[in-house]
């Protein structure tokens, strides 16, 4: 074979190739205050977030007692006290999400920093958290909309971490998730029965004991219920405040039509709405 063809037909099976490796390791940038975390192998890459999508814990409504816990643990943690693993669980769109990212745009600047990491990432975890052990930095590990199936090697490896195993667990890394589910795994009517459960379980309480194993390493567990009436238009008039709206009388009528129509009230709802409201022009904000 001729050289020119061959350096052709070596460089092509090259660039096919490199598209499978994993990216050259290299350091972090640790300048940036959020990152995701991306899982290779037993391994992984954290990539920095330039613009995270962050406001203040002034916007949100509906949910003053839970974020009082949470402000009360994330200062306890950036100030070097003992602190909590946290998970927030309940009604959809209720502002779980929201109040995690909110405390970046609170306490950025006192050390705190927020990865993101997926479901199917946290097979990588004991290796980001070795990475994260020498920094002088405070983490916080945000898991969003968790959940899991029997069988999933992910659970274990999030049990593993919240505990730190046989290895201390990381005096500067908190885990925050969030679920629709209260103990993240699922659960059946046949795990009440007396004598056998799904699938022919014999020792039932113990595959109970399984399913919750994970939600009680989470030492402080927040609740989150749907929004009444006030609370939906308290999170209407805190996202119009925002964009420079007020929340006059057609405005309200405008929120509460939108609501019915959407089937339901919620912080997630409230800001649907006022996107929708705030890109409208003056003359089509009228109630539909």
């Amino acid at each position: 074979m001729k050289v020119k063809p061959f350096l052709k037909l070596a460089a092509s099976v090259l660039r096919r190739l490199d598209a499978w490796l994993p990216p050259e390791q290299t350091e972090p940038d640790w300048s940036a205050v959020a990152y995701r975390w991306q899982r290779i192998g037993n391994a992984g890459v954290l990539h920095s977030l330039p613009a995270p999508h962050t406001f203040p814990l002034s916007r949100l409504a509906g949910v003053d007692k839970q974020m009082r816990q949470l402000v009360r643990n994330t200062e306890q943690f950036v100030h070097g006290r003992h602190a909590n693993n946290v998970l927030l669980s309940g009604s959809r769109g209720t502002g779980k999400s929201s109040l995690v990212k909110a405390l970046l745009h609170e306490y950025a600047d006192k050390g705190l920093r927020l990865i993101e990491v997926d479901k199917t990432d946290l097979l990588g975890l004991p290796h980001l958290l070795g990475l994260l052990a020498q920094r002088p930095e405070k983490f916080i590990v945000f898991c969003d909309d968790l959940s899991f199936e029997e069988g999933d090697d992910a659970y274990k490896a999030l049990k593993t971490a919240l505990d730190g195993g046989l290895s201390q667990r990381a005096a500067n890394v908190l885990v925050y998730a969030t679920s629709n589910r209260r103990h993240l795994m699922p659960e059946y009517m046949a795990d009440n029965l007396g004598t056998t459960g799904i699938r022919g379980e014999v020792h039932v309480k113990e595959a109970v004991e399984e399913k919750v194993s994970l939600s009680d390493r989470f030492g402080l567990w927040l609740s989150f219920y749907p929004f009444d009436q006030q609370d939906y238009l308290a999170a209407v008039a805190n996202w119009l405040g925002a964009e420079g709206l007020e929340m006059d009388d057609t405005a309200r009528k405008a929120a509460l039509a939108w609501s019915l129509a959407r089937g339901g009230r919620s912080g997630r709802v409230a800001w649907q709405f006022v996107c929708d409201w705030a890109g409208r022009l003056p003359h089509e904000r009228v109630v539909d």
